[in-house]
């Protein structure tokens, strides 16, 4: 009876500090709460249609996020020629995206589009020519149109974007500049 009576006096006595020090204690968003990654298609050209897909995809495969066109910018997509296509993560939801109409001929375009985005949500490339993996890139090779991320990449993304696994979405967030993830586009010998 006397711990319990202590234990309130504590508890009362760390609310009044707490209060005195006016610090606010807020509650944690619900893991269910999704975060929204704005994308911006201005600079997109030809691909702004092709982004729309990517977002819906992930968004279809993921859960704690949402791609959403034109409400800001965490994301920004570019159109390109020549260079190759690649993403710059500024951090975890963050960056650019540039896809390169030259590799877009050689490739498909949405599994590019893709690929890249899975970067600013934290994926790192793999570099394993196997096709169900999207972060397999142009690995894969020119046949494969596989835009889908596989669930251990989709479940990958949704834990970073949880809140819950803190090493995780440290270890994901950082900057980070990815490219060659497609070959270079054949040259032609004339």
């Amino acid at each position: 009876m006397m711990t319990s009576r202590i234990g309130r006096v504590v508890a009362a006595s760390a609310a009044t500090a707490v209060a005195t020090l006016g610090v606010t204690v807020a509650n944690p968003a619900p893991a269910s709460a999704a975060m929204t990654i704005c994308y911006n298609t201005s600079q997109a050209g030809s691909f702004a249609g092709i982004a729309g897909q990517a977002a819906s995809i992930w968004n279809n495969a993921t859960t704690n996020l949402t791609l959403s066109a034109n409400c800001g910018s965490n994301l920004r997509i570019y159109q390109i020629t020549g260079g190759g296509s690649y993403a710059i993560r500024t951090s975890l939801g963050n960056g650019r995206v540039y896809i390169d109409t030259q590799q877009a001929q050689q490739y498909s375009p949405l599994r590019i589009m893709t690929h890249e985005i899975g970067h600013i949500l934290g994926l790192p490339d793999n570099y394993n020519g196997n096709c169900s993996l999207l972060m397999s890139g142009g690995s894969a090779g020119t046949s494969c149109t596989n835009p889908y991320p596989s669930t251990t990449e989709a479940n990958r993304v949704s834990n970073l974007f949880a809140g819950t696994r803190a090493a995780e979405r440290a270890e994901g967030s950082g900057s980070a500049v990815f490219r060659d993830s497609w070959p270079a586009v054949a040259a032609t010998v004339g």
